[in-house]
């Protein structure tokens, strides 16, 4: 009777830890930025609204931007995508790219200070021009992919902020 249990026991972890499962809301935002502000130059770039979805989803209270002097903000700061030739066909057109996502922001704490965030995202794309309006649709899939894992990135980063929030009190 217990060899079934623990059978099943060790194929269930085994299971949950290979498909990257963890309970939601293991890490805690600071309370100091539980409730933001979020200002970005294009309030409807796809980075801004992915970035301002992501953290309506880690249950972070935005808040308009008016006079609220004591509340923490997230600035947006810039999306700059890039790409590069890694490898050619025999014809000497391009055959993969690199694309790459460099996502800046400062979080302004009051009484506390501004702190940067930085994060990179990289990812490769095989080009081929004979089905460019399909590859068209497919690299800018990749880029929202990219986009929302640039947006998870920071918000770990926001995450990580706990410590040196604790610090400066």
């Amino acid at each position: 009777m217990k060899k079934p249990f623990t059978l099943f026991a060790v194929l269930l972890t085994a299971l949950l830890t290979a498909c990257g499962w963890q309970f939601k809301n293991s890490e805690r935002f600071p309370e100091e930025l539980r409730t933001l502000r979020y200002e970005s130059a294009d309030q409807y770039s796809d980075m801004s609204r992915i970035l301002r979805n992501q953290l309506l989803l880690n249950d972070i209270t935005l808040v308009p931007q008016e006079n609220n002097n004591h509340i923490a903000t997230l600035r947006l700061n810039s999306a700059e995508s890039t790409s590069r030739v890694a490898s050619v066909f025999k014809q000497a057109r391009e055959a993969e790219k690199i694309l790459s996502l460099t996502v800046k922001a400062t979080v302004s704490v009051p009484e506390k200070g501004d702190y940067p965030l930085e994060v990179s995202v990289f990812r490769t794309f095989f080009d081929d021009s004979r089905a460019a309006l399909a590859k068209s649709e497919e690299q800018e899939s990749i880029m929202k992919q990219m986009y929302e894992q640039a947006s998870r990135q920071l918000l770990i980063k926001m995450v990580g902020l706990h410590k040196e929030l604790s610090n400066t009190k």
